[in-house]
């Protein structure tokens, strides 16, 4: 082992340091660092890296380069120039760029040319657009000062006819017919009317009409007979909640309904309900005279 080489060992190891842990601080691979150690400068790429690598070495135990080379000067090998470039003699203590990072770096500019591509590429089909609807503008208004005074006439012969042809459409045949046609007769309006209340008989008078139909709607559980003015039954029995009984007294001049429950029970004439005088008199007779038409 060289002086030199035992000098930068002995420091490497007062400070802790291993020779992984030189290799990762200076960048040089181990097997320079033993070989400086060794004074076996022969392995070395050339005397330029050998001078170069021993600074570095001394840097990181913190010694002088300078001083080194000065007292030792009859082991480090001698080159033409005997200065390091700063570059390669200070120790790296900064990170490196990722190489995802310099790649990067070494793209953008590529990058930037394509964006410029792209930019005037999508310019130039703009104006193009542009241009074009210009142009399709400007032939439609010269179509459009093309027509001849004939084909003018010919739009104004045809609209004319058009108009009178609206015109004859427009009179409705069904308006003139219900003018010629001879007015309907009125047919004549029901009237169910109240004539009077004896005890718990109340009287009504049907007019204005040729039928005479009786609907009984059970609003609750109620009874319901029927008979007419000369005595005869037509019904008489309970109505569950909720049905109907309807019958046709067309052919009769007077009924008389008795009805249970008041309060639960309509009577509708010919689809009108009658309205009781007393709704809280239960039961009654309701009797209604038909005048026939």
């Amino acid at each position: 082992m060289s002086e030199l080489g035992n000098r930068l060992k002995q420091a490497r190891e007062e400070r802790n340091i291993s020779l992984d842990d030189l290799q990762a601080i200076t960048k040089i691979q181990k097997r320079y660092l033993l070989g400086i150690e060794e004074g076996n400068y022969s392995m070395m790429p050339g005397k330029f890296y050998a001078r170069a690598f021993i600074k570095q070495y001394a840097e990181a135990v913190n010694l002088n380069a300078d001083d080194l080379f000065e007292e030792f000067k009859n082991e480090v090998p001698t080159t033409y120039k005997e200065d390091v470039p700063e570059q390669l003699s200070r120790v790296k203590t900064q990170r490196e760029l990722p190489k995802t990072a310099s790649k990067f770096v070494e793209l953008l500019p590529k990058f930037g040319l394509i964006l410029l591509i792209l930019i005037i590429a999508v310019g130039f089909w703009i104006w193009r657009q542009t241009a074009a609807v210009n142009d399709q503008g400007n032939e439609n208004e010269t179509n459009i000062t093309e027509v001849s005074d004939s084909e003018f006439e010919k739009i104004d012969n045809v609209s004319s006819e058009d108009e009178t042809e609206t015109e004859t459409a427009d009179e409705d045949p069904a308006a003139v017919d219900e003018e010629s046609a001879p007015p309907e007769e009125e047919k004549p309006v029901q009237t169910l009317t109240f004539k009077e209340v004896k005890g718990t008989n109340t009287v009504y008078e049907l007019s204005g009409t040729d039928k005479f139909e009786l609907e009984v709607i059970a609003k609750d559980r109620t009874w319901v007979g029927i008979k007419n003015g000369k005595g005869k039954t037509f019904f008489g029995e309970e109505i569950p909640k909720g049905e109907t009984q309807t019958n046709d007294f067309s052919a009769e001049t007077e009924i008389t309904v008795r009805v249970g429950n008041v309060p639960g029970t309509d009577l509708k004439i010919n689809g009108e309900l009658l309205k009781y005088e007393d709704t809280k008199k239960t039961p009654q007779n309701i009797t209604i005279i038909y005048m026939k038409e």
